[in-house]
């Protein structure tokens, strides 16, 4: 075990490397983000391929062994058969004594055009007041190679591995990480059986300059509600005040759901969620949260709850009704006078512990079968849950949060913020029930960074003290474990 005053001036060294490699690093990204490897659309599945090729061999320059792992090829809703990238398999070191710590990342990035408006070419790192701009920059692009420098700066000074590592990478975590879980499972005797930690770095601080543990992601359960009056559309002149029109029935089963409070209307839906405890509420409170600031960022004038910690609650523990569009109505510009004949509604419910998926699924479609049996409409109803991903939580207690949380006081001089996501990342839990494996997530992005939005950003700062931060964290597991 090294003494801290040994442990500091290590510490110091690396980041010395570091930042006198900047450049360097912010160079490599900059030739990261240059490829489209956007995983969402057919066209460009060649490029998101060749990314896995430039990852994998970033890896192999490290020394890693690097393990492309064929996952065969999928089929569009319209029939067209793409092959799927590879996923990236790595591992450097294999000392008995250390801990084995998993990093995982992807490197396909969401949609984006400077038309969409962008300021900047979104494929060309640019580097504006000390941002960094460019689709992938901080989703996931930067985080996946501020670990892979600190990899690089621990070799490059000689220095004894304080862990060994494992990668998984991928390329198709903004299409639904196809093929994904199925590699875990038939990996988990033999790649993840040496691994005791495993570490995702692909989400956002709460705050711009506060730094963030992550210990718990929301699930979510999406539904179809579809409401079907006839084979063909309807002209309104020559049937409407006559037919039971399919989208009086539907927004009448939308209105239905939430109210105007954001208070869920379907009985029983929070039954099951999990009591507040007092520790817990302890993290709520201590947690900086800028209400004004974060108003700027969604760019809004008013939430539904005028204090911190209410707002905090209900983005991270309590669940949450959205409405996201109708198919089958008229969309376009303009006027058209028609009554269309099939309708559906598409809602999804944030998931959190204890809600169980296929209670909440019978608690809906009897919620909604009710409502339209009061209706006496004729037409055919028929509700479905076409996705469902369960909630993920961590304890804060657990080894890998104490060394994240010694390497944040490290690196940025303060305690980090304990912090839960209102969104859903599936391969936190996906990890964690597959393996078995304590999981952390271990975010570098500021809340601001704009990740799926134009203007896509990671300060050089964050992607600087980001790769120290990881490598502290390496130190810090390797002394506690």
């Amino acid at each position: 075990v090294m003494s801290s005053s040994s442990s500091s001036s290590l510490e110091m060294e690396i980041f010395q490397y570091i930042d006198a490699h900047q450049n360097d690093f912010i160079q490599d990204l900059k030739e990261w983000v240059a490829v489209e490897s956007d995983s969402i659309q057919p066209h460009l599945r060649e490029e998101v391929i060749r990314m896995m090729a430039l990852a994998a061999d970033r890896l192999a320059a490290l020394g890693a062994t690097v393990n492309l792992v064929n996952l065969g090829s999928h089929q569009l809703s319209d029939g067209q058969v793409l092959p799927l990238p590879s996923v990236i398999l790595g591992e450097l070191g294999k000392d008995p004594q250390n801990p084995t710590v998993c990093f995982y990342g992807h490197v396909d990035v969401q949609p984006a055009k400077k038309e969409d408006g962008w300021n900047t070419d979104p494929y060309t790192l640019t580097e504006i007041n000390g941002n960094l701009y460019g689709r992938g920059a901080t989703d996931n692009k930067g985080p996946v190679l501020a670990w892979i420098n600190a990899v690089e700066t621990v070799k490059a000074l000689k220095l004894a591995m304080p862990v060994n590592f494992k990668f998984v990478i991928e390329g198709m975590e903004e299409a639904g990480s196809l093929g994904l879980e199925k590699l875990l499972e038939e990996e988990n005797q033999s790649f993840f059986s040496d691994v005791d930690y495993i570490v995702i770095s692909d989400n956002l601080w709460l705050s711009n300059r506060k730094p963030a543990l992550t210990y718990g992601t929301r699930g979510n359960a999406c539904f179809f509600v579809e409401v079907e009056c006839g084979s063909k559309d309807l002209h309104s002149g020559t049937f409407g005040g006559i037919v039971h029109e399919p989208l009086l029935d539907l927004i009448a089963l939308l209105d239905s759901l939430v109210d105007s409070t954001g208070h869920i209307q379907i009985p029983g839906i929070y039954d099951s969620v999990a009591a507040l405890t007092e520790e817990e509420r302890k993290l709520y409170e201590s947690t900086e949260f800028d209400l004004e600031e974060h108003k700027k960022n969604c760019g809004v004038r008013k939430f539904l709850y005028s204090t911190k910690e209410e707002i905090l609650l209900h983005l991270w523990r309590y669940p949450s009704l959205s409405i996201h569009g109708i198919e089958g109505a008229f969309h376009e510009p303009g006027i058209k006078t028609v009554i269309p004949a099939k309708v559906i509604g598409k809602f999804s419910i944030r998931q959190v512990p204890h809600m169980d998926l296929s209670v909440v699924k019978k608690q809906v479609v009897e919620h909604l079968e009710g409502v339209f049996s009061k209706r006496n409409s004729p037409n055919k109803l028929k509700v479905s849950m076409p996705l469902g991903v369960k909630p993920w939580l961590a304890d804060v207690n657990d080894l890998l949060y104490k060394a994240g949380r010694m390497a944040i006081k490290t690196v940025f001089g303060e305690d980090p913020d304990f912090i839960r996501d209102g969104s859903t990342i599936p391969v936190a839990r996906m990890f964690q029930t597959v393996t078995q494996k304590s999981v952390m997530m271990l975010p570098i992005g500021a809340a601001d960074d704009g990740e799926h939005s134009q203007n896509e950003k990671i300060s050089r700062h964050n992607y600087i003290e980001g790769t120290k931060l990881f490598a502290a964290f390496f130190l810090e597991i390797s002394k506690l474990h």
